[in-house]
């Protein structure tokens, strides 16, 4: 349960840093960052990373995810995936804000995919481990005496 709530702390703090990252950054350009994904780091941060990983927080208290053998897979696998996606995102966002937006060819763009491809097994796998605790919760709960 720790990492799972020191996992959404550190998203918390890069969230809140890229917003600010974001503001600062474009005021430098004259706001040409409007039109690039530095907009949206702080979004994706505070949701993929601080509010998915607060969910999967109360969901490891219900359902003890953790006992699942692929979690700690599941949890390296979604932060690597998100750091990956991320690290485009900021990439991407820096070189358009600055005007250099022709040297984002699509090999950048099919790098920055792979971020998302990974996101997408992480997502996967998440629900077929919460799937089966839901299962082992509910056969245990059909087991359990019925109280009086």
């Amino acid at each position: 349960m720790k990492k799972l709530y020191v996992a959404a702390v550190v998203y918390l703090i890069l969230g809140l840093s890229a917003g600010v990252f974001y503001r600062e950054f474009t005021r430098v350009f004259d706001g040409a960052g409007g039109n690039t994904q530095l907009n949206t780091l702080h979004t994706h941060l505070m949701s993929l990373g601080v509010l998915f990983f607060l969910i999967a927080l109360l969901l490891e208290r219900s359902f003890r995810l953790s006992a699942h053998p692929n979690f700690t897979l599941w949890f390296w696998l979604h932060n690597i995936a998100l750091f990956w996606t991320i690290g485009f995102m900021t990439a991407n966002g820096i070189v358009h804000a600055t005007g250099n937006g022709e040297a984002w060819t699509a090999m950048w763009s099919g790098l920055a995919g792979v971020g998302h491809i990974l996101l997408t097994v992480s997502f996967a796998l998440f629900f077929v481990i919460l799937g089966k605790r839901v299962r082992i919760a509910g056969y245990r709960d059909a087991q359990a005496p019925e109280a009086a």
